[in-house]
């Protein structure tokens, strides 16, 4: 009885976090099911980044990401938490601005306190400048913002 329950609680836990994956995977900017447009997310700390390597794939708690090296593969797969865009990859700007999912140029970005954020850039709106003039009300209303898409415990 006590292996039929474990077998059981298993097949629940298993189900839940394949859920969450499927959710969390309708919240992220994904073109063409990657993330960051094929960009390698571990490059951008390298203050360099780059494309991925449709070889150099994995899929993380549902969101799929390319790498440009075996290494940088390896180092996302070690901490996933550290390298993984904000707000699923959506533009800081929009989301402190505006709480809007808005899609983003993958080459406009900011690294800081350790954390990728990325931003629109076109047609004449750079939205990065923006950010950087109120960056500590629009990363707080950003933060708000995106709990309300993941819920506290993805974010």
């Amino acid at each position: 009885m006590k292996t039929l329950c474990m077998i059981v609680l298993c097949l629940v836990v298993g189900a839940a976090h394949a859920q969450t994956a499927a959710e969390r995977k309708k919240e992220f900017n994904l073109e063409q099911g990657l993330a960051l447009q094929g960009y390698d997310p571990v490059s951008y700390f390298a203050g360099k980044p780059r494309k991925g390597n449709s070889e150099l794939t994995l899929v993380h708690q549902g969101v799929t990401y390319l790498f440009s090296s075996k290494a940088n593969l390896e180092a996302f797969r070690k901490t996933p938490a550290a390298y993984e865009p904000q707000y699923g990859g959506w533009c800081a700007y929009a989301m402190g601005k505006t709480g809007e999912k808005v899609p983003v140029d993958p080459e406009t970005y900011k690294v800081k306190g350790g954390k990728l954020y990325l931003f629109y850039n076109r047609f004449f709106n750079n939205t990065l400048p923006k950010w950087n003039a109120d960056e500590t009300n629009l990363h707080r209303n950003a933060d708000a913002n995106w709990r309300k898409f993941v819920g506290a415990q993805q974010f």
